[in-house]
């Protein structure tokens, strides 16, 4: 298995498709009425393509997963760039601190940080981190699921084996998860000789749970990891 998507929720795929494609310097895959998609190709490391897929209504909740994008040095012209794209400044209480918080044209938070060295090799985006009950738990969860590694960092990191590309954070959570669907979500995809029944008994017995939404028959199957963030499960490819 590996980590193939990051799925935004949008009430206009294309308008922040574009934006998040500008931002991350994307290659363009699909650009569809209800579906957009751009990839992030990091040199000698991981390939993460971003999904945004037609909702009929935003989420006022705040978000459990989010992107956090480099700045350092160049911090001011980054948020400049980023303006000029179509975000805007936001507070959600952060006070004084040394990133600075923005919302995309659809209102998710990101972050654009300071310098860090751990950023060196992140390429386009810094990190990404989600909300979790248990670090600890869920580090272990989300690397097995990945095949991402752990490394040094507060409070839990995890990093694609080549060491590059973004940084996947479990953060303690500051409220558990609710009844309402993340806006934003993880894929994982299979790949050949991998059986979906043992994956999902994997899951289950690493704390997540699988999620049967009265939806019809879809190719993926839909999961929770251990403190409730939905993921889907994609077959492999042909």
């Amino acid at each position: 298995m590996y980590l193939e998507n990051l799925v935004f929720d949008a009430v206009d795929p294309q308008r922040l498709g574009r934006f998040w494609e500008a931002v991350v310097g994307g290659e363009r895959l699909t650009d569809e009425l209800d579906g957009f998609e751009t990839r992030l190709t990091i040199e000698g490391g991981p390939v993460l393509d971003l999904c945004f897929q037609r909702v009929p209504d935003a989420s006022h909740l705040p978000p459990r997963l989010h992107l956090d994008l480099p700045g350092g040095s160049r911090q001011k012209e980054e948020v400049d760039r980023l303006i000029g794209l179509g975000a805007r400044h936001l507070d959600i209480g952060q006070g004084t601190v040394p990133w600075v918080v923005l919302a995309d044209p659809e209102g998710n938070p990101c972050c654009v940080m300071d310098d860090r060295a751990v950023y060196s090799e992140s390429g386009p985006i810094a990190s990404l981190p989600l909300d979790s009950s248990d670090p600890d738990r869920d580090a272990a969860f989300w690397s097995w699921l990945t095949g991402w590694t752990q490394v040094d960092g507060a409070p839990r990191i995890l990093r694609h084996p080549s060491m590059r590309g973004p940084l996947f954070e479990l953060c303690p959570e500051p409220e558990p998860k609710g009844q309402e669907k993340n806006r934003m979500h993880l894929d994982v995809r299979l790949e050949a000789g991998d059986s979906f029944d043992e994956i999902a008994t994997g899951i289950a017995e690493r704390g997540g749970s699988e999620i049967r939404p009265d939806w019809g028959e879809l190719p993926w199957r839909i999961f929770s990891d251990p403190s409730g963030n939905e993921l889907c499960v994609l077959p492999a490819g042909s």
